[in-house]
């Protein structure tokens, strides 16, 4: 009787380790979609602020201030 205590103890602790790689598995596997949406997110965030860098950029304030700053480093008068 000690022998199939013994059998069915390791049998039991080897159906665990099997159940516990198999429910990591699928929980690997479920969270593989929220990595590519949080990327999307991202994706989308970093487009917008740079379009609203871009506006800031190119508007006339900031282009004649750019250019007066770039004027003043060519002749040296700073």
């Amino acid at each position: 009787m000690g022998g199939v205590r013994r059998t069915t103890t390791v049998c039991g602790r080897l159906r665990e380790r099997v159940l516990r790689w198999a429910g990591s598995v699928r929980s690997a596997r479920r969270d593989a979609g929220m990595v590519s949406a949080e990327y999307a997110v991202g994706l989308i965030a970093a487009v917008g602020f740079a379009g609203v860098l871009y506006q800031v950029v190119t508007s006339d304030v900031v282009q004649s201030a750019l250019q007066s700053l770039v004027a003043k480093a060519l002749h040296g008068s700073f």
